[in-house]
């Protein structure tokens, strides 16, 4: 019966819409659901100011044990096309019909927590205090863990749920991530006629490009231009061009000597050329790096050991929720839940994962260290 409830639990969730900015439905739902397991709902007030579907909801179950209390994060939004989302289970493994999205990204998440909390009540399983965080906004920029109060959460560390393949994956990496945008403005003149009056934006970017470092840079480090974009015809000497990049790096120092490089880069490129440089850069993330000896590490391999689950530690170029619970003082990782191919169509969870997910959680927490007094 718990196999069906956890996925039963995850189909209502993903049929719910809740595609970034939308998730008002699906916070209701789980606001009813949690409270009809006993535990302790707050929402903090955060869509005033991030313009979302929802506010961040902390659940609390207080335990009957002296134990650490620890938290466990999922995020509510889905990415697009994910409206009007129905499952198809073949051979274990839920997909969508192939019009969208499945949204196991982070639904299985949920829905493992849910299934475990149920266990726990129906088993009557022993355990201290925890909390489920949902945020909402995590597919457009992690912004409702942003603008979460950290003094919310009591737990002194935690769990994200939210990374793909089997489960025993955990993420003790994930890089510090900027964006940025350079407006070159150069000057315009007729191409054929007087070429040399102008000053043109394509050789300002081509002088810097000589000194910008892209692509992969060593296993923890990318930076990318993805966008180039200017011009009006053929025969006039372009004067305006919008270039947009990134970088991610494991190491924050590394980011930031990257970023700094890129400015240089632009603005001597102008100086030689005549022309000038606008350049905005934005931190997406602050990245972390975590050990075997943080207090969630060992806590995590000690209960993937009993259950016989292979530990595989992974370096992530990607950003989640747990970037930002590190940044406000909340310590975690983010562990693997059985999904695979996310933002796809083709997207699909496999349900024996989701089980040994939810066999995972209840094992960090009855392995929860004692509470000091």
């Amino acid at each position: 019966m718990t196999g069906k409830n956890l996925v039963s639990t995850f189909k209502n969730l993903v049929e719910i819409d809740s595609v970034s900015k939308n998730e008002g439905e699906v916070h209701v739902y789980l606001q009813k659901l949690l409270s009809s397991l006993d535990m302790e709902v707050v929402e903090d007030d955060s869509k005033e100011k991030t313009g979302l579907g929802g506010n961040n909801l902390i659940a609390t179950h207080r335990g009957s044990l002296n134990k650490q209390s620890l938290f466990f994060s999922c995020h509510t939004d889905t990415v697009t096309p994910g409206n009007g989302i129905e499952v198809v289970e073949k051979e274990g493994v839920l997909y969508s019909k192939g019009e969208t999205i499945l949204g196991a990204d982070d639904k299985a998440g949920i829905a493992i927590l849910i299934e475990a909390m149920r266990r726990i009540k129906e088993e009557e399983i022993e355990t201290g205090d925890f909390e489920f965080i949902f945020s909402p906004g995590e597919e457009i920029g992690l912004i409702g863990s942003s603008a979460l109060d950290m003094n919310l959460v009591k737990s002194d560390y935690g769990y994200v749920l939210d990374s793909a393949l089997e489960v025993g994956r955990v993420t003790i990496a994930s890089p510090t991530l900027f964006m940025y945008d350079v407006n070159i403005t150069g000057k315009s003149a007729h191409a054929g006629l007087e070429p040399e009056k102008g000053i043109s934006c394509v050789s300002i970017l081509a002088q810097a490009l000589k000194n910008i470092r892209i692509g992969r840079l060593d296993a923890e480090t990318t930076a990318n231009i993805g966008v180039i974009h200017g011009g009006e015809a053929t025969n006039i000497v372009m004067d305006k061009l919008l270039v947009k990049g990134e970088v991610r790096a494991i190491e924050p120092e590394v980011a930031d000597q990257l970023i700094d490089e890129m400015k240089q880069a632009f603005e001597e490129a102008a100086q030689r050329f005549g022309g000038s440089v606008s350049i905005n850069v934005k931190k997406m993330a602050t990245g972390f790096h975590m050990d075997d000896n943080q207090p969630m590490m060992q806590l995590f391999i000690q209960a993937a050991d009993a259950l016989g689950y292979p530990v595989i530690r992974e370096i992530s170029g990607g950003g989640s929720d747990a970037n930002i619970f590190n940044l406000g003082g909340k310590p975690c990782v983010n562990f693997s839940i059985g999904y695979d191919k996310i933002h796809t169509t083709d997207e699909l969870v496999v349900i024996s994962e989701m089980e040994r997910a939810v066999k995972l959680v209840i094992e960090l927490l009855k392995n929860a260290p004692v509470q000091d007094s």
